[in-house]
């Protein structure tokens, strides 16, 4: 079974709130100057490319992602060992944006993530997120059972 979870936007919400006014401004450019066509092409990037996760529990493999243009996976595909341990972590993302005069805006994501460890439990990537600690929990126990790893 493959199972695909979306972690975050590449940009941060700031930078993905750029892309989607850039294409539209991409988009009403193009009505009457070709040349829109790139402003299209950067916001369409910008906008949606983001990160996941696959997950192949059949073949016991996992693939981290970085989706270009929101549908275009980009990684490699890493095989699962024995040795290998998941894990809970509490993670804190702060996105800083400053404005032209200097003030900064501040934009904090609390979630909880389980990550895939190596044997001596040092971090490989993150795999899921949840914004509840019971959530998460009920994810690593799934996950544990279906890739036969144990936790932290």
């Amino acid at each position: 079974m493959i199972v695909k979870n979306r972690l975050d936007k590449s940009f941060g919400p700031s930078g993905t709130f750029a892309g989607y006014t850039i294409l539209v401004a991409g988009l009403v450019t193009t009505y009457s100057n070709w040349g829109g066509i790139l402003l299209v092409i950067v916001g369409g990037f910008m906008g949606f490319s983001s990160t996941s996760v696959i997950i192949d529990t059949d073949n016991k493999r996992i693939k981290f992602s970085n989706n270009l243009f929101g549908v275009i996976p980009n990684g490699k595909w890493i095989d699962i060992v024995p040795a290998m341990k998941l894990g809970i972590k509490e993670s804190n993302i702060t996105w800083t944006t400053f404005s032209r005069s200097n003030r900064s805006i501040e934009t904090l994501k609390k979630d909880f993530r389980i990550a895939l460890c190596d044997s001596d439990e040092n971090e490989i990537m993150e795999i899921s997120k949840k914004d509840s600690l019971e959530l998460i929990m009920v994810e690593l126990k799934t996950l544990s059972r279906q890739m036969e790893l144990s936790t932290i």
